[in-house]
């Protein structure tokens, strides 16, 4: 059997750095044919093109010659001669490079950038690996339309989960879905006592190494409502039907409920190789992705309710979601300028959630969703949350 060919977008980022490792534990499943990423590390992205041998390469930012003086570099290193990759630079390189023809694209970009980039893969027939919520979150609808059944697969480690757990049952049988939350690092913490913790408190979380974005989000819960929407979307269970428990051990990544009462829940420990090895070779399990739970030792897992009032993230999200059209993508827009602002210092973070609800309240929303009315509504909620964060700054 022929290893599946893979694309990586967002390759120098944490997913894609552990997609990498995941493909070097089982060279005869998977060989990586092309990569992307944003062009802030171009020595790592040459590395990893010097060690995959892709065929091409892509980068957002940077020149195609200054590139291949950097994988000239990394090859001499490697003792690696001839290696010559296809270059794509520019704006839309993911969006190239999802298109050039494999098996399996993985979707590891941060944010709605994502979107075209998720389509393309989708277009080219490939299976979608998907760790880029927000083009999902974003699309909606319009993502939902250009996948075939069974062509997305999540990477999201709580999808995952529900996706192994939705095995134990049909979908007539579901009565809810249940995502666990880590709780970040402010969990038990009152709304109070959140206006003065700072940047450097945001970033501090205690189970998962994340980039900045995704880190805030977590310890907003942003994230966690991003994910609510998304469940929704992936497995078309009503919001209604899916709720988010705190369990600070991050060892149960989430569960499925059925109607005769019995629970089923994925463990494992937190390791994102597993949900991103499942990615990859669904819907076979790849032997040997990460380390199962030791049951010789004691332990304890502990499970509490969320805290909407310090936390109104969530439900925020799921307001957005039963809106539809535009709006979820104004909510990932509005909370991307606004977490940006809140590490530049220039607002509080409890700031973040209620400036999304405040842009959220002035949205009317599109007449019909495409790529063209996505983008439309997220530039004006990004002008619109800088023009409201200017105010309270003056």
């Amino acid at each position: 059997m022929q290893p599946r060919k893979i694309v990586l977008l967002g390759s120098t980022g944490s997913i894609g750095t552990q997609a990498i490792d995941v493909v070097d534990g089982a060279p005869h499943l998977f060989e990586v044919v092309a990569l992307s990423a944003g062009g802030g590390n171009l020595e790592l992205l040459a590395r990893q093109a010097v060690h995959t041998r892709a065929q091409a390469v892509g980068t957002a930012s940077g020149d195609a010659g200054a590139l291949q003086a950097l994988i000239d570099d990394a090859a001499a290193a490697a003792g690696v001669t001839g290696y010559r990759p296809d270059i794509i630079t520019g704006p839309d390189a993911s969006t190239r490079i999802a298109e050039v023809g494999s098996d399996v694209v993985l979707n590891g970009i941060t944010g709605s950038i994502g979107l075209a980039p998720t389509l393309a893969a989708l277009a080219s027939g490939a299976t979608l690996a998907l760790a880029n919520k927000e083009s999902l979150i974003v699309g909606g609808a319009l993502v939902k339309a250009a996948a075939r059944e069974g062509q997305i697969v999540p990477v999201d480690s709580e999808h995952s989960a529900i996706a192994q757990c939705l095995r134990s049952g049909t979908a007539a049988e579901v009565d809810r879905l249940i995502l666990t939350a880590s709780g970040g690092p402010f969990r038990g913490k009152t709304r109070e006592q959140l206006h003065n913790v700072s940047p450097q408190d945001a970033l501090a979380h205690p189970t998962w190494d994340m980039g900045l974005m995704v880190t805030t989000n977590s310890a907003s819960l942003v994230n966690k409502g991003l994910e609510v929407i998304e469940a929704h979307l992936l497995f078309d269970i009503p919001l209604e039907k899916i709720d988010v428990v705190v369990h600070p051990q991050s060892v149960v990544h989430s569960m499925v409920q059925f109607i005769d009462g019995s629970t089923i829940a994925q463990a494992s420990p937190p390791d994102m190789r597993l949900p991103i090895a499942l990615g990859l070779g669904w819907p076979d399990r790849v032997p040997g992705s990460a380390r199962p739970c030791d049951w010789s030792q004691a332990t304890s897992w502990t499970f509490e309710p969320l805290d909407t009032d310090a936390f109104p993230a969530v439900g925020l999200a799921k307001d957005a979601a039963r809106q539809g059209s535009t709006f979820p993508a104004v909510f990932n827009a509005a909370n991307e300028e606004a977490v940006m602002a809140f590490h530049a210092g220039r607002i509080r973070f409890t700031d973040i959630v209620d400036t999304i609800d405040a842009v959220l309240s002035e949205h009317t929303g599109s007449s019909g969703l495409t790529v063209d009315s996505v983008l439309d509504a997220e530039r004006w909620a990004r002008a619109r949350t800088h023009e409201r964060l200017a105010v309270r700054s003056a």
